[in-house]
């Protein structure tokens, strides 16, 4: 079997940008090569045109090219072309793709077309109550259309993305994403810096970043010497149109409060392990994610997660028992809940021990892999 994976980001060197969907496609792939799978992943939107080989997966960059005429119609074209001539030269047996501005759309691929739902503009429009452009959901709807079947990495995600798109008699089946877990290993849990509350992800409104100055105030009430450390790319703010979220969201804090708030913008992804295991709690209010990568990342490394509450969030975390799940406007309750931890160290560890377990038992790349394999199989056996 030979899986092909269309994505505008994975992490490697040479690749111009990778956030959570590059982290799990990878994570992915990685395991079904281990498992003798044969994959090949196309990264569009790239700054050259390369092949590369490593650890067993194919890797073809293609560069971002210009059209001065319906570029959105003919760059899919360009992609439709290069794909078709690698599945018939290398004999690929399906094509996944991501759903983000149905990059499928205009396609007429010679295999199977799986999209996997990490997030359209349709959705997180939804999820937001935003405005959404016309041209965007025409153009993840016809992608939609075009696909044999769907993945979801939460059945929330799944039920919501089927009704957006009117998904009728086609396969949409939820398969998490998955962790290595061998490369998340924290052998002294005990060990970490009081107080310090980490946040990792984009600094965007969608993430609930503007809920932290509140939150922030109302654990610093009581536990003065907390800290907030924020790591993740800085974004422009769809609500405002000012380029930086970051900016905005400094003066949103109270004055002495900023002085125990530290942002490291974008750091390597190898080391963020380092600050998840030294945080005390991490922090993660968003109002729009499929799954959300970092919070079973922080699991994983056995630290106690006050999440959001939303539908996806409910499908990682066991409320009380593998983390707590709150709704981020409710500032009072979520500070109430990283300050119950902040009090109590025993609480942190078993919480962080409860969190590993259930990991290994629902996102265990091995078994993520074994799923996606099956589904493959049954899809290229219909076709």
């Amino acid at each position: 079997m030979h899986i092909a994976f269309l994505t505008p980001e994975f992490p490697h060197e040479r690749v111009a940008h990778a956030a959570g969907i590059g982290t799990s496609i990878k994570n992915l792939v990685v395991a079904l090569a281990y498992k003798k799978v044969k994959v090949s992943v196309f990264v569009y939107g790239q700054q050259e045109d390369a092949l590369l080989v490593e650890d067993g997966i194919t890797i073809h960059l293609i560069k971002y090219r210009k059209y001065k005429f319906m570029g959105w119609y003919w760059h899919r074209k360009y992609l439709q072309n290069y794909l078709n001539k690698h599945i018939l030269s290398q004999k690929i047996d399906a094509v996944e793709a991501p759903d983000w501005t149905g990059i499928t759309a205009f396609m007429r691929l010679k295999v199977p077309l799986v999209i996997r739902f990490h997030g359209s503009d349709t959705y997180f429009c939804h999820i937001e109550k935003r405005h959404q452009k016309l041209k965007n959901y025409w153009f993840e709807k016809l992608a939609v259309q075009n696909a044999e079947a769907f993945i979801a990495p939460t059945t929330y995600a799944g039920n919501i993305s089927k009704k957006l798109f009117g998904i009728k008699n086609k396969l949409v089946q939820t398969i998490h994403y998955g962790l290595e877990l061998n490369r998340f290993e924290n052998p002294n849990p005990a060990l970490f810096e009081k107080g310090l509350l980490l946040y990792i992800g984009t600094v965007i409104r969608k993430k609930g970043v503007f809920e932290l100055p509140e939150i922030f105030k109302k654990v610093r009430l009581l536990f003065p010497e907390a800290k907030l450390v924020l790591i993740g790319g800085d974004s422009s703010d769809v609500q405002t149109g000012s380029h930086s979220t970051w900016q905005m969201l400094q003066k949103e804090f109270d004055t002495n409060d900023l002085e125990k708030v530290t942002y490291l913008g974008k750091i390597p992804y190898k080391d963020i392990q380092n600050y998840i295991k030294q945080a005390h709690v991490c922090i993660f209010p968003s109002f729009a994610e499929t799954l959300g990568m970092v919070t079973i990342e922080s699991m994983a490394l056995q630290k106690p997660v006050v999440n959001t509450n939303m539908g996806w969030a409910q499908e990682l975390i066991a409320d009380g028992e593998t983390g707590f799940l709150v709704h981020p406007k409710n500032h009072t309750l979520y500070a109430d809940k990283i300050l119950e931890l902040l009090a109590d160290s025993n609480l942190c560890l078993t919480m962080g021990g409860n969190a590993r377990k259930r990991v290994e038992a629902i996102f265990d790349i091995e078994k993520i892999a074994q799923q996606n394999i099956l589904f493959y199989q049954s899809i290229i056996g219909q076709s």
